[in-house]
């Protein structure tokens, strides 16, 4: 962040955030590839700032007010999250909107491996995405003031219709395993069971946080896609992580002894979950895991778009963007049964 814009942003939550003075620096987290996220220094405490990025952006992307209006809501829940401190409207503090929470101190896992830790200690960590994940699922949304937060009802033909619009706009090449999964998908539509809640949109291992020094759940991040819908959508975004190859950008599971590392089969974590939930099980499980990777694969297919229009959020942008094909191919397997 260059002077001038911190002196402005200093002099603005001076004026806006009760308690804040003196700031001092604003460090840009490396890793994340949406919404540009600071840790604040100043003599008050330590912040963090999610922001828009700047550039031309597509049409409800990047949505951080929605983001801070979830987090608020959530703060006397079961689901952890750090606290809301400021919603800022004004482009004119920093160009773009943005919001202030606080810090917290704790663990993120890139390596879903979870290297260097023992077997009981990886089962915990699993098992504590698990809890997050049917307690996201579990927010009573009228209790909470989220039960306008989306449109109930139609959630994957809606989401279909979105995430095909949202490829197409950043699109850069044919990817056939795209075009294909998009008619399947489109020719295999579940019916809508009426089951809505709270979806996270983007939860998996590095977007949640743990404590320093135990194997507990203390915050869930970055929800910038989450909105009303249905909670299987979330799972099967999960599960995509056992079925994706070591790498160094969204590393999966696949290939790995899981067995030997203390982590819980795909099968295993879905029967855990299904328990939380009260559900006897899943019908029609590939379409959840073929539609978990079409999104994902639109929405590496984005972030790809960005890094070569030059307003992305990280430098890996364009490792990520090349994602996008193989996660086609990955649900191609399954049609074919061999996923």
């Amino acid at each position: 962040m260059e002077e001038a814009e911190l002196r402005r942003l200093g002099l603005y939550l001076e004026a806006h955030l009760p308690g804040f003075r003196g700031l001092r620096t604003a460090q840009k987290f490396s890793d994340g590839q949406s919404n540009p996220t600071y840790k604040l220094r100043a003599e008050s405490g330590v912040y963090v700032l999610r922001r828009k990025p700047a550039g031309e952006l597509l049409k409800s992307a990047h949505a951080v007010d929605r983001e801070f209006r979830v987090l608020s809501a959530l703060v006397e829940t079961d689901v952890p999250v750090a606290r809301t401190l400021h919603l800022c409207s004004d482009d004119s503090v920093l160009g773009a909107m943005f919001y202030v929470m606080e810090f917290v101190e704790g663990r993120v896992f890139w390596d879903p491996s979870l290297p260097g830790m023992e077997p009981a200690e990886r089962a915990a960590i699993y098992d504590q995405m698990n809890v997050g994940l049917a307690a996201i699922h579990s927010v009573d949304l009228e209790a909470v003031g989220l039960a306008d937060f989306g449109r109930a009802g139609s959630y994957y033909e809606r989401q279909f219709a979105t995430w095909v619009r949202q490829y197409r706009a950043t699109e850069t090449g044919s990817i056939p395993a795209m075009e294909r999964i998009i008619d399947w998908l489109g020719a295999n539509m579940v019916a809508d069971d009426g089951r809505v809640s709270l979806v996270h949109g983007d939860y998996r291992l590095d977007n949640v946080m743990f404590a320093p020094d135990a194997p507990r759940l203390i915050a869930v991040m970055d929800w910038e896609l989450s909105t009303l819908g249905h909670p299987l959508a979330d799972l099967a975004y999960q599960c995509m992580l056992w079925r994706m190859p070591p790498g160094p950008v969204l590393s999966g599971l696949q290939g790995v002894d899981r067995a030997s590392l203390g982590v819980p089969t795909e099968e295993e974590y879905v029967a855990r979950y299904c328990d939380r939930m009260g559900l006897s099980g899943i019908d029609n499980w590939p379409f959840y895991l073929v539609f978990g990777l079409f999104r994902l694969a639109a929405i590496v297919q984005g972030v790809g778009y960005r890094g070569l229009q030059g307003n992305a959020s990280s430098d890996r942008a364009l490792q990520v963007g090349a994602l996008a094909a193989p996660l086609a191919e990955k649900a191609c397997e399954i049609l074919d049964g061999q996923g």
